[in-house]
Parts: structure tokens; C-alpha cells; sequence
């Protein structure tokens, strides 16, 4: 039930140039490696095979259709493709309700503004609890059957989001949507480690993520319309619509990809065709037997494990969450700067976001192209030899770009400078965000493909809280200090964190190695 051996698994950061199988260069081929840069090394990968005079059950042959790292490129894009749909439709839901706010005030005769607010963040702590558990359960069940469920369950909450009477229900019916919304943001990291090769995770991880930032800059675009024209009510009938075609999709579609688990079914089917009871799981050869409470409890335990024990993991999720906050508090102050000070309608108000979006794809492009390459490269040049940190070097340049928004779009919008000018100054934001955003997710797959999943529930949990609750302090923030001065405290704050993608970069290998964590049931 858990990851591999030594040759695939990666439950210690010691062993992971091992797990992915890549044979160190000798230096006489140095010159020849970096000549041919450009391409990624191909990883000797060595997958378990079947033995059945040993009683072990693995695939039939490192070129096994069935294993999911050997599927055609067509089967696997189309599957990551299914899965990053779902993850846009689910973050839609975390902002596209925000433009509608004063509408369902009105219906509900809520005046208080925090409360307002919490209407809109507690969908994010959703995406904090949920991921603890669905990622973990993953792991021991598979992707297919959790995927799922999750799915369906955020799409059955939206019938009493719209169907609310009073912003208590409301508020309620958002927790558990945000819950069953938060399973393909967490998995898409495990689907894309059981999928791919490092060297294509960067390309993958790039389509992958761009939903869950492009969700939330859509969302207002069409709340706001909605809101004004078909009421708030709307809003939530439409995602209902819109991710039961998804989840249905899913379905139908997806497949199982951990191979943990598919090594296990094909272990039990061979076991009733041959009368054997005695074959094992070439994944579970070195785990002695386990109550399925103690292994869950165990997997439950790996997302804290990995946030509490490990340094660079720990500062990692800090950095991102930090990054994530600041874009949910940038949220809090678009659409009322755009209908009080420029005199846009509500609807209007939404196609500000779009600053934030175009900086998202520019991000995004630039990080698709450039990530797998550069890893290629560096790794080139250290003889063959793959480090994780190879992933995290661009981040030094985005961070510098990512705080120049806030002063750039702040003090335009505070001295009403023509309503473009501060829309083009959210674009840094949003591409140096991606900048920042993807390598940090990578990088924990590739320290973690066994347990992708847990890993980034780490990360989703931990910046989903901050995105939660640090947006609730920004009316009042704003109201103090202002919009060039609230957005420039913001951008102080921003640029202060600029030196830890040069520590993650520089010293990154040595806090990793210095504090190794293992995840597999034996020790976690």
C-alpha cells in the first residue's frame, strides 16, 4: 500500500538522485552533456518487474503499457487536461461569488463587512482542511476514486450555496464546497509524479497550476455580470452546472494512475487466477503487515510531518503562502477602487482582474518553456547529476518583478491616475507570482513522487489558511493607511522576502540533506 523501493520512491531526499535512476557522467563526457543542453537527461528508471517464483508482483517489463509512466504522451496530456479543467471550475468558485457580495447583502440585510468578507475566504478553508486528508487517502486508495468523490461532493454544496437563506447556511455550504473543491488541487500534483518523467514535470505542472490562478481572476470577470443581471443566486448554479459536466468528464474518463495501488489490484487479481496467496506487491516487499487504521493513520500524519520536520519544505510553503496572501489582499481592494473611483459598473469592475490574468500567462509561458531546459542544463553540467534545487534558480528574478504591482498600481489608483495605468501595473504581480509559484511545486514533486500528493497538500494547506484569514485585515488596512500607502506596505513586505529564493537556491541542498525526512509507513 505505500511507494516503492529505494529505485522509485523517495521517502529520503539521501536517495534521490537513485530513485530516479540517473547514472552519474564521467567527466571526459561533460563537454558532450552540455552540448546537448537543451535537452533533458533521460532518467534509467527501473520499474519492478514480476517474479512469480519469488511470489512478487510487479509489471511486466520496464516497457508495461499498463504502467502509467509508459502511457503514449496523447493519453497522458488528455488526462492531465481532464484533471486541470476540474482545477479551474473549483477556484472560479473561491472569487467568483466576491462581485455579488452587495447583492446578497442586500437579500440578507448584512451590513458587517468582516462577515461579508468571510463569505468569500471561508472557500479557502476548505482548501486547508481538506487536502490533509484527501491527499493521504490518495495515497493508500488511489487518485481515480478520491478525485471523485471530492469532485462530486464540492459540486452537491453548491445547491445550498444557492439555496441559502440567511449567511450562516451560506457560510457553511462554502467550508464544504471549498473541501470537496480542494481534491483536484491536491492531487494534480500525485497524477502528475505518477505520469511523467522529471524531465517533462515542468511543462506539466505548468497547465496543471494554471487553474487554480487563473480561477480566481476569471471568477469576478463573470460574478459580477451575473450578479447584476441574473442575481447572486446565479453564481452558484452555474458552477453547479459547470463542474458536474467536468466531474461527469472525470468519470467517465479518468483513469488510475498510482502505481502502488495498481500493483496491489494486479496482485489480488493474479492471486484468485493462480490459486496463490502467498504473492506480494513488488512495492510492499520490505513492509511488514498493516491494519488498514494503522497505514491511514500513518499516511494522515505525512503532510505534518513534512511541514513540521523539514526546513526547506517549511520555508517553501511560508514563502508561497506569503505570495498567496498578498494576492488575496490585492483582491480585496479591485473591484471598489474600479466602481468608486473610476465609476465602473460591477460587471465592468471584474475585467480589471485581467491585469493580474495576462501577468498569469506570461508567467506561466515563460516558466513552461524555460523550467524543464534550465534543469536540463544545470544537471548537464553537474556531471549528470540531478539536484531539486536546479528548479528554483528563476525564482530570484520573479521575485524582484512580483512586488513592483503594488507600489505601481497603489499609488496610481490613489491619485486617480487614467483607470489603464494601474490594470497594466497588476500585471508584475501576477507574472512574477507564477514565477514563484510553479518552480516551488515542482520542486516538492521531485523530492516526493511517491508521495506528491501529501507533499503539495502541505503547501495548499498552509497557503490556503493564509489566504483565508489575511485578506479579513484589508478593509480595515486600507481604510488607515490608504491605497498608496496600504499597497506600499504590502510591496516593503514583498520585497523583504526577495532573499529567500537566493537561500532556497544557494543553500537549499545543504538544509535539505542537513534535515532529511522519510515518509514511508516504517518511520513516518
Amino acid at each position: 500500500m505505500d511507494p516503492p523501493n529505494p529505485k522509485q520512491s523517495d521517502s529520503n531526499f539521501s536517495t534521490l538522485n537513485e530513485v530516479d535512476g540517473v547514472t552519474e557522467q564521467t567527466p571526459d563526457l561533460e563537454k558532450q552533456a552540455t552540448e546537448q543542453a537543451t535537452e533533458a537527461p533521460v532518467p534509467a528508471t527501473k520499474f519492478p518487474e514480476t517474479d512469480l517464483d519469488q511470489g512478487i508482483v510487479g509489471w511486466d517489463g520496464q516497457d508495461d503499457p499498463s504502467n502509467p509512466q509508459n502511457f503514449t504522451n496523447s493519453k497522458k496530456w488528455a488526462l492531465l487536461a481532464l484533471i486541470s479543467a476540474m482545477t479551474l471550475i473549483s477556484p472560479l468558485a473561491s472569487s467568483m461569488f466576491s462581485p455579488a457580495i452587495p447583492y446578497m447583502a442586500a437579500d440578507f440585510g448584512e451590513a458587517n463587512e468582516t462577515i461579508l468578507s468571510f463569505s468569500v475566504s471561508i472557500y479557502l478553508l476548505g482548501y486547508t482542511f481538506g487536502p490533509l486528508f484527501l491527499a493521504p487517502l490518495s495515497e493508500i486508495y488511489g487518485r481515480r476514486i478520491v478525485l471523485s468523490a471530492a469532485n462530486w461532493f464540492f459540486v452537491v454544496w453548491q445547491i445550498g450555496c444557492a439555496l441559502a437563506q440567511n449567511i450562516g447556511t451560506l457560510i457553511i455550504c462554502r467550508l464544504f464546497a471549498g473541501i470537496g473543491g480542494s481534491g483536484c488541487i491536491t492531487l494534480g500534483a500525485g497524477v502528475i509524479a505518477d505520469m511523467f518523467p522529471r524531465e517533462k514535470r515542468g511543462t506539466a505542472t505548468s497547465i496543471w497550476a494554471l487553474g487554480p490562478l487563473l480561477g480566481p481572476v476569471i471568477g469576478p470577470i463573470a460574478g459580477g455580470f451575473m450578479g447584476e443581471t441574473v442575481g447572486w443566486r446565479w453564481v452558484f448554479w452555474l458552477l453547479l452546472i459547470a463542474g458536474g459536466a467536468f466531474s461527469t468528464g472525470v468519470e467517465v474518463f479518468n483513469k488510475e494512475t498510482y502505481a502502488v495501488v495498481l500493483i496491489r489490484w494486479k496482485t489480488e487479481k493474479l492471486g484468485k487466477e493462480l490459486g496463490r496467496t502467498d504473492l506480494t506487491s513488488a512495492y510492499d516487499t520490505d513492509k511488514e503487515p498493516a491494519s488498514v487504521k494503522d497505514v491511514l493513520g500513518k499516511s494522515l500524519k505525512r503532510p505534518f510531518i513534512l511541514f513540521f520536520t523539514s526546513p526547506i519544505v517549511f520555508l517553501l510553503a511560508t514563502y508561497m503562502s506569503l505570495v498567496y496572501g498578498l494576492l488575496y489582499l490585492f483582491f480585496t481592494t479591485i473591484s471598489d477602487v474600479f466602481t468608486s473611483v473610476y465609476g465602473f459598473s460591477v460587471g465592468l469592475s471584474g475585467l480589471a482582474y485581467l491585469g493580474i490574468g495576462l501577468g498569469f500567462l506570461g508567467g506561466v509561458t515563460v516558466n513552461a518553456t524555460t523550467n524543464d531546459r534550465i534543469v536540463g542544463k544545470l544537471t548537464a553540467r553537474n556531471n549528470g547529476k540531478f539536484e531539486p534545487e536546479m528548479r528554483l534558480p528563476m525564482m530570484i528574478f520573479f521575485s524582484c518583478v512580483l512586488p513592483v504591482s503594488f507600489f505601481w498600481y497603489g499609488w496610481t489608483a490613489d491619485k486617480h491616475v487614467f483607470w489603464i495605468v494601474p490594470i497594466i501595473g497588476m500585471f508584475p504581480f501576477g507574472f512574477g507570482m507564477m514565477g514563484v509559484y510553479m518552480p516551488i511545486q515542482t520542486y516538492i514533486i521531485d523530492c516526493y513522487p511517491a508521495y506528491a500528493a501529501s507533499a503539495n497538500a502541505t503547501l495548499t494547506a498552509s497557503r490556503s489558511l493564509v489566504g483565508a484569514l489575511l485578506p479579513l485585515a484589508g478593509p480595515r488596512m486600507f481604510d488607515v493607511l490608504g491605497l498608496g500607502w496600504g499597497n506600499s506596505l504590502l510591496g516593503f513586505v514583498a520585497l523583504a522576502f526577495v532573499p529567500l529564493p537566493i537561500v532556497f537556491t544557494k543553500w537549499g541542498k545543504i538544509i535539505r540533506e542537513r534535515w532529511p525526512v522519510s515518509l514511508d509507513d516504517k518511520k513516518a
